[in-house]
């Protein structure tokens, strides 16, 4: 099939995924779960599918129309695109005073946790920033489109559209829909994949709360109880990993118990061929299942998901080829890319790992002395170590990851992918299933 009846029909079938509110969605214990049951956020995204991708469709439409303004006027004033944004777009709008940054502070207090405002600093400026550079933006492509005479075509969300229709014309270049879905395939898959994710967590959630309670009753106590006693009295290291890992178990003895079915339909994932070679990686190199991680060693998120992570691992020894790629948020996190040369000088003296265990554990510390000291705690060569971090050796392997992070649809951090899979919403039982199911093909 061509690809552009690929897309019309993963259009098309948005009103089929958002299932009948009476639809049976879950079942555990004699009991069934429909789309009522779903968190009401969750019911919202379920039943606005399909306008939430024609919308997106047009945004996407007029995302590439924009690109290719700024790419005329670029080469016009001999300029990169990246330049051109700087001049015209992002000079335009004042940084924010102290007291605006200090007041966003204030107002977000409970949280930021024990970050000092120093600390986020960078990514308020960005908050502040967002909204009237987006305006700067806009009113700039207006000026473009004047000036390279925008003409549109068919509309991007018509039902009768053939692969060699126009949707849109940029002085000579015009915008056909063949194009523009072949550009836009993943995007708009990922978008209703991730509708499905967040209505089949919600419905597992609701399902194992539901279970919990049937669970306590059978034996004579109440859910906080159970919790307790097969979760919190448990805990020896009171990780973030170990509490997971245990609820978890839990999880999976109570679905088994009560024959929980999930039901809801599954999008059929996008497989992408993500890069591995020449990046740190352990685990069987023959393994048939590989995990790549983009990972920002300043990003909390990803501190937060690493150890889980591991541990899931643990759990298919021999199976599974672990491998890490750059992603610094360089906007938000000042010594993100800083501290991605650091952890590539410590892969070039074969301690990679241990070294990237301490950044996330140190994440408030990733100054350049820090940087060294860590380098110095796991015995590598400081000379060596601190000539690499001078010199900025590894910075093209960085920007590389991220070019290619990219190009995969990566946007933020962590972002995991099992066999060229992104785990969209990552959980320990979500990066379960994403193993199990590369394992079974």
């Amino acid at each position: 099939m061509k690809l552009f009846s690929v897309i019309l029909l993963l259009f098309l079938s948005c009103n089929g995924f958002a299932q009948k509110p009476d639809e049976i969605l879950a079942t555990a214990n004699g009991q069934n779960f429909t789309a009522r049951d779903l968190a009401p956020d969750v019911q919202q995204s379920f039943a606005n599918l399909a306008k939430t991708l024609s919308e997106t469709r047009r945004v996407l439409l007029e995302q590439a129309i924009s690109e290719i303004l700024f790419e005329r006027e670029a080469a016009a004033r001999k300029l990169t695109v990246e330049k051109l944004v700087e001049t015209e777009v992002k000079a335009k709008v004042p940084a924010p005073s102290d007291k605006e940054i200090k007041a966003v502070y204030d107002a977000n207090r409970a949280n930021v946790g024990n970050q000092t405002l120093e600390e986020i600093r960078p990514q308020i400026v960005v908050y502040l920033r967002r909204d009237p550079e987006q305006k700067a933006y806009a009113e700039y492509v207006s000026q473009l489109k004047s000036k390279y005479k925008v003409a549109l075509g068919k509309d991007v969300n018509a039902l009768n559209l053939s692969r060699f229709e126009i949707l849109a014309t940029v002085g000579d270049k015009q915008i056909s829909v063949e194009s523009f879905e072949a550009k836009n395939k993943t995007t708009l898959s990922e978008l209703e994949a991730d509708v499905y994710e967040q209505a089949r967590e919600s419905l597992e959630q609701i399902v194992y709360s539901n279970l919990l309670v049937a669970e306590a009753k059978a034996q004579g106590i109440d859910a906080g109880s159970l919790i307790a006693r097969e979760i919190t009295d448990k805990l020896k290291d009171f990780s973030d990993a170990e509490r997971s890992n245990l609820e978890s178990a839990l999880r999976e003895k109570l679905f088994k118990k009560y024959n929980a079915r999930i039901l809801i339909k599954e999008i059929p994932p996008i497989v992408q061929s993500i890069s591995t070679d020449r990046q740190p990686s352990r685990g069987n190199a023959n393994a048939p299942v590989t995990v790549v991680m983009f990972t920002d060693f300043q990003c909390p998120a990803c501190a937060a998901v690493h150890p889980v992570l591991q541990e899931v691992l643990k759990s298919y020894a021999g199976k599974i080829r672990f491998i890490v790629r750059d992603f610094p948020l360089t906007q938000i996190h000042k010594n993100a890319f800083q501290a991605a040369l650091a952890a590539n000088a410590a892969d070039a003296q074969g301690k990679f790992f241990e070294y990237v265990e301490i950044l996330y554990q140190n994440q408030a510390k990733l100054d350049d002395e820090s940087l060294i000291q860590y380098a110095s705690q796991l015995g590598l060569d400081l000379k060596r170590f601190e000539a690499d971090l001078k010199s900025k050796r590894f910075a093209p392997d960085i920007e590389r990851d991220l070019a290619d992070g990219k190009t995969y649809g990566t946007t933020g951090t962590p972002t995991i992918y099992v066999n060229g899979v992104k785990i969209r919403a990552f959980s320990a039982e979500n990066a379960k299933r994403a193993i199990e199911r590369a394992l079974k093909k």
